[in-house]
């Protein structure tokens, strides 16, 4: 399965976010981010769309 490239990190360190900022307003745990950051693991179409919220 291919890995989905995200720019989350990226997004997230020009808006001085944490990673468990980011995951306190999507609902889901610090890893989650680390993981998604990482392309360790690929969101659900929910979580894509609550991130680029």
């Amino acid at each position: 399965m291919p890995v989905l490239k995200t720019r989350i990190h990226e997004l997230r360190k020009e808006r001085k976010m944490q990673q468990i900022d980011l995951a306190e307003l999507v609902g889901v745990r610090r890893e989650t981010i680390g993981n998604l950051e990482n392309g360790k693991y690929n969101p659900s179409l929910k979580l894509a769309m609550d991130i680029a919220k």
